[in-house]
């Protein structure tokens, strides 16, 4: 599916660069982020959530300290940034901002939401972020929607028949799911749900999965409301491919896939899993971190390469 930045989300965007970069103009310059000593296992703190960027071929975890590029370097041309990226997992702009909500939105277009880093506080009351957009590989951030109100801890986009972005966030402070139809210009609430994880279909924009204590639920009206998915395994996380295939991993770490027939069960996750993606390409590239790691599977879990051992 062809993915493009909008005018009005380039607009957007322009208008918060420009307010950023006239914040930066009057701020003391800043020193250089640190450059990662190759014979230190990083610490990412708790992973959020994982992403795969197709413009620059980056892959990225965000945690509970910043947004990291993670090595894929020694995976085969199957996975689509295979042979690229640094050697260790690299914690971008040498920033900790604690990104809760992530997703690489189109090919260049990263959205995150959560918390300022601990030596960056801006003048926040509560210090949510609110909806906010990188074109450089979250080298920078500039704010889009709700800057000091919201706390997403999901963010999920799926293409609009008129080509605009719709975006699902799970607002962590009430379990409201809140939908934007303009790129995150406005938005609006729709139920309240206690989820752990939402999964959009990117070729039905109007569907949308949620994992809860009761079981898999969909929704077919944007949000509105959720039904039960009859049959389907008990899920903690759950992701859609392009394709609308359901893949999810349950509340004992088996990984299921739904062909639209049936639920097959294969690998298992080590422990709980932190977070869960699709990536694709020439094989079904999955990402997962779990107690092992960061790993990445094109088998659904029977085999697995570790990009990142777990810390300590």
């Amino acid at each position: 599916m062809t993915r493009r930045i909008l005018p009005r989300a380039r607009a957007l965007l322009t208008m918060a660069a420009m307010a950023s970069s006239v914040a930066a103009l009057s701020a003391c310059t800043s020193a250089p982020p640190a450059v990662p000593d190759p014979t230190e296992d990083p610490v990412l703190g708790h992973i959020h959530a994982l992403d795969y960027d197709p413009e620059s071929r980056r892959t990225y975890a965000s945690a509970h300290n910043g947004v990291w590029v993670v090595p894929t370097d020694e995976l085969p041309e199957t996975y689509p940034g295979g042979g690229l990226g640094p050697s260790v997992a690299t914690q971008v702009a040498g920033r900790a901002q604690d990104t809760m909500g992530f997703t690489v939105a189109r090919p260049g277009l990263l959205l995150g939401s959560g918390h300022p880093d601990p030596e960056d506080q801006p003048d926040l009351t509560p210090p949510n972020l609110g909806l906010i957009a990188s074109t450089d590989g979250a080298e920078t951030w500039v704010p889009v929607s709700l800057r000091g109100q919201i706390d997403f801890h999901d963010l999920e986009t799926a293409e609009l028949p008129d080509g605009e972005l719709r975006i699902y966030g799970h607002d962590a402070s009430d379990a409201t799911v809140r939908v934007s139809d303009d790129t995150g210009g406005s938005w609006r609430a729709v139920a309240s749900i206690q989820a752990r994880d939402l999964a959009a279909d990117p070729q039905r924009p109007d569907r949308l999965y949620a994992t809860t204590a009761q079981g898999l639920v969909r929704s077919d009206d944007a949000g509105a409301t959720f039904t039960a998915v009859p049959d389907a395994p008990p899920l903690y996380l759950v992701t859609v491919t392009d394709d609308g295939e359901i893949l999810g991993i349950d509340t004992d770490g088996v990984i299921h896939r739904y062909d639209g027939t049936t639920w097959t069960p294969h690998g298992r996750t080590d422990g709980v899993p932190e977070a869960f993606s699709y990536v694709g390409g020439a094989a079904p590239w999955l990402l997962i971190a779990d107690q092992r790691g960061l790993i990445a599977t094109d088998d659904f879990g029977d085999t697995v390469t570790t990009l990142l051992p777990m810390a300590g």
